[in-house]
């Protein structure tokens, strides 16, 4: 079985090829861009990802559908411009598929960073990224988890080499213009559920 990593980008080239080498070892990467003005594009031909191209919006779950069926293969792993992929997750989940067993995706875990420093409060921070692309939808409002049918797993909490290495350092003033339109754009849609102000960091850097 064979796997496509999609990753969705808007001028992400402060950490996108550290991105790329964690996932170049897969079968297919494949950059959904929002016409990116810095060197994202440039990056991204580098490694001889597949480059799909989607209108800007102002953050990303619009998107996710239209990237992941961009995808060649069936099973998906999605990455943010800033989350490394460690090489022991991407042997997990080969493992996952060579077994065959009955699963339609994966919860993992994710590490996150702010300043470069391990938020471990924050851990395991459970994301839902693995799963067969046919069998998912991705809801088109910010911090949607997608709806994936059949049995999902969870990559045990204490196998924390098996997590995501989220990169949240991200300038404080691009996180409060981020506030700012979450706040416009996830309330009127999400009503009776909570997020917290710690949450905006932790969701991918469009500007």
């Amino acid at each position: 079985m064979k796997i496509s990593v999609v990753i969705q980008t808007y001028n992400s080239e402060q950490f996108l090829e550290r991105v790329l080498n964690s996932v170049k070892e897969f079968d297919e990467i494949v950059v959904c861009d929002m016409y990116s003005t810095d060197r994202t594009i440039e990056i991204a031909r580098k490694f001889d990802c597949k480059i799909v191209y989607h209108k800007k919006t102002d953050f990303c779950e619009p998107a996710r559908n239209f990237a992941i069926h961009s995808a060649t293969y069936d099973w998906v792993l999605v990455v943010d411009s800033d989350e490394i992929v460690p090489a022991d997750l991407k042997d997990y989940l080969y493992t996952l598929l060579r077994e065959q067993r009955a699963i339609g995706g994966v919860w993992i875990p994710r590490k996150n960073y702010l300043m470069g420093k391990f938020i471990h409060g924050d851990y395991p921070d459970y994301i839902l990224r693995f799963f067969r692309k046919q069998n998912a939808f991705w809801p088109p409002y910010v911090h949607a988890v997608p709806r994936v049918e059949g049995k999902v797993i969870r990559v045990p909490r204490n196998k924390k080499e098996l997590a995501f290495i989220h990169l949240v350092n991200n300038p404080l003033e691009l996180k409060l213009n981020k506030l700012n339109i979450y706040t416009s754009k996830e309330i009127p849609k999400r009503t009776g559920q909570k997020y917290t102000f710690l949450s905006i960091f932790y969701a991918p850097a469009y500007r």
